[in-house]
């Protein structure tokens, strides 16, 4: 039985994207599957759970690959507060592994990230806020301006921050943080996009505009991917700027 005070809170599914080989990091000399790297005291991926769990979560669902062993038995000895699910498959990329997991997120909305995408939990929170109590959209996606990314997706949005494309072309004032929340309404274009060969998660995004719907952009200062051993540091002084 959920406690009394988690069931208040809950309120959409979560979804983290841990299938990836973290092949630059292991080039550089780290042990570590990249998910379970530390941030201070927690590793990654326990870090964003922990947020989750803060953040209204009714469930959180991960995928991983199948080499990574030692994540796995991790994932498995926690013990969150609300359904924790776990895939293992290997995928060919991160719009595969969405596929993987939406079975788990049909029936309410979700918020969707890589493990690697390293937020504030403050501007976190207002984003889910915002998502939470707008009914009117199908998508919420976090952008920022702040680039630090070796291929980022640009994001092409209206004065009103209504999304109408995605490029990799520059041009734009916002990029893709990797953060997406969406309503159940996309997984059909999901499903579609599996089915016809596309390949890249970017491609499904610009799918859901040319598709007709509406997704708005969110503006965080700051999200960070932890790419390479360097963006460790860099990571933990953007999240832990006083210690």
């Amino acid at each position: 039985m959920p406690k009394v005070g988690i069931h208040k809170r809950t309120s959409m599914h979560y979804a983290i994207i841990a299938a990836g080989e973290g092949s630059r990091l292991l080039r550089e000399g780290m042990s570590l599957p990249k998910p379970l790297v530390r941030l201070g005291e927690k590793a990654m991926i326990d870090r964003l759970i922990g947020i989750f769990v803060n953040n209204k979560a009714r469930s959180v669902s991960v995928i991983v690959n199948e080499q990574m062993v030692q994540l796995q038995k991790h994932l498995s000895e926690l013990n969150p507060e609300i359904p924790l699910n776990i895939v293992v498959k290997s995928t060919p990329s991160s719009m595969h592994s969405f596929y993987e997991l939406s079975s788990f997120l049909h029936d309410d909305k979700f918020c969707l990230t890589t493990v690697d995408t390293i937020f504030r939990e403050d501007e976190f929170s207002r984003y889910i806020d915002a998502f939470s109590e707008n009914d009117d959209i199908d998508g919420l996606m976090a952008v920022t301006s702040y680039i630090d990314d070796e291929k980022p997706l640009f994001v092409n949005v209206d004065d009103r921050l209504k999304i109408n494309g995605f490029t990799s072309n520059p041009g734009s004032k916002y990029i893709s943080g990797g953060i997406y929340c969406l309503s159940p309404n996309v997984l059909p274009v999901l499903k579609q996009a599996v089915e016809n060969g596309m390949s890249r998660m970017r491609n499904f995004q610009q799918q859901m505009v040319e598709s007709g719907f509406h997704l708005q952009a969110f503006p965080f200062e700051k999200i960070i991917d932890v790419d390479h051993i360097e963006d460790i540091k860099k990571a933990e002084k953007f999240i832990y700027p006083e210690e």
